[in-house]
Parts: C-alpha cells; sequence; structure tokens
C-alpha cells in the first residue's frame, strides 16, 4: 500500500528531497484512494504547508517536536519498553521480521522507529501490512493524541493511520491521558539526561551519512532482491 510510503516520508526528518516528492505524493494518495475523505483533505494540506514553507523551519520544527523529549519519540518501543531489557530483544524480534521478508537497515536507525516500520509495511501484502498496523494504534494513537494537544499539524499522519485500521477501544482514556500530561521531564531535565545517556546504542557504528538533528541522509530501508532478481527500490513511490 503506497499510501503507508506517503505517510512514512511525511513522518521522516524534512530535506529537500522530501520537498521535491510532494507532487508525487499527491498522487499516490489520490490514485489509492484509500483514506476516508476528511483524513485525505488533511493530508493535503499538511503537504500544501510542507510545499510553502522553508526547508530550515521545517527541521527546525521536527526537531522541537521529535528530537527533543521522549514523549514524542517515534521509536515504538520507547512507549512500551522504556529503557528496559525488553525494549532490546522486541527490536531484535522486529529486525528478524525485517530480515524474514528482505529487508535489511541500510542506514544507523532502530528497527522500532516509526517511519522505517511504515516504510516495511507499504512492501507487504495489504492484510498483512494492516494487521501489523494494527498490534502499534495504541502507541500511535498516543502520539497523534499529544501531537494535537500541542496544535501540531503532523497529527493529521497519525489520523490517517487511525482511519486505516480503526482507533483503539480505549481511545477516549488515551485522549484523556494527552489532555492531562504535564512537561515532558526528558525536557525539563535535559542536560541532566544528555550527561547519563553520553554512550548510546549503535552510536559507534559507521557508513551512515547525517544532516541536521542527526537524522541519516541515506533510506532507512533498502529491499534485498533474491538472487537473479532486478532490484527495485524501498522507496520508489
Amino acid at each position: 500500500m503506497k499510501t503507508l510510503q506517503v505517510l512514512s516520508a511525511l513522518l521522516c526528518y524534512p530535506q529537500s528531497e522530501l520537498q521535491a516528492a510532494l507532487g508525487e505524493m499527491i498522487e499516490v494518495l489520490d490514485q489509492e484512494n484509500v483514506l476516508p475523505e476528511r483524513e485525505h483533505r488533511a493530508l493535503l494540506a499538511l503537504i500544501d504547508q510542507i510545499r510553502r514553507t522553508d526547508l530550515i523551519e521545517l527541521q527546525e520544527r521536527y526537531v522541537r517536536l521529535f528530537d527533543q523529549g521522549r514523549a514524542l519519540s517515534l521509536h515504538l518501543f520507547e512507549h512500551i519498553h522504556g529503557e528496559s531489557r525488553d525494549r532490546g530483544q522486541a527490536m531484535i524480534d522486529l529486525l528478524r521480521i525485517y530480515q524474514q521478508h528482505g529487508f535489511e537497515l541500510s542506514a544507523r536507525e532502530l528497527p522500532d522507529y516509526l517511519p522505517l516500520f511504515l516504510e516495511y509495511l507499504a512492501q507487504r501484502p495489504t492484510g498483512e501490512a494492516l494487521d501489523m498496523l494494527v498490534d502499534a494504534m495504541h502507541v500511535i494513537a498516543l502520539l497523534g493524541a499529544r501531537l494535537a494537544e500541542q496544535g501540531s499539524d503532523y497529527h493529521v499522519v497519525f489520523d490517517a493511520l487511525a482511519a486505516l485500521v480503526g482507533e483503539p477501544a480505549d481511545i477516549e482514556a488515551i485522549r484523556q491521558q494527552a489532555a492531562t500530561e504535564g512537561p515532558d521531564e526528558t525536557i525539563v531535565n535535559m542536560d541532566k539526561i544528555w550527561e547519563e545517556e553520553a554512550v548510546t546504542f549503535l552510536a559507534n557504528q559507521d557508513g551512515c551519512g547525517k544532516s541536521q538533528g542527526g537524522h541519516a541522509t541515506v533510506q532507512p530501508v533498502r529491499w534485498v532482491s533474491p538472487p537473479g532478481s532486478t532490484p527495485r527500490a524501498a522507496r520508489s513511490l
């Protein structure tokens, strides 16, 4: 489902390539037409905003939202396991699923990164992709609710994901949680956290270009074709 690929791209760190591909993204959304009209129009409005906004401003907004605290982290298991050992095993299990279907990471990114997860789902059969998306919806709904509380237009991407598979049964409790949460303590105590987390998982691996905000400049997923077949790029819309 290429619509998932569009949603993945919209959640990635903004770069000039993203702005250049916005017209193609609109074509995909229009041609597949799998979203309800309200969510479809909201995504088109977000795409138009991205088109009209200076790239540096887009990047600064993105970093303020997703890179300066844990409440809006796009790493799914951050919200399920925190820093427990269970998170490491969950990432190993997810990476194994990617590899079993011919995908491997080609950038310094963890397998539970939401844009990467959506990129993978976009390459799988629709039924399988939606089943896996359902499994992640509790976290996705919480992130969307938090973004809506902050007045961020990015919440429409999460609304679109919910429209594809339905909201969790406890969506009202999720929205109440987002509405009553205090400040993100990881932002309040950022200096202390940086001191304690000077060494991070995968921090010393090479082979990946980086851009502002520490985001990879290469594609996070590479499709590994079976022997004798024609390679195809995971990012081709």
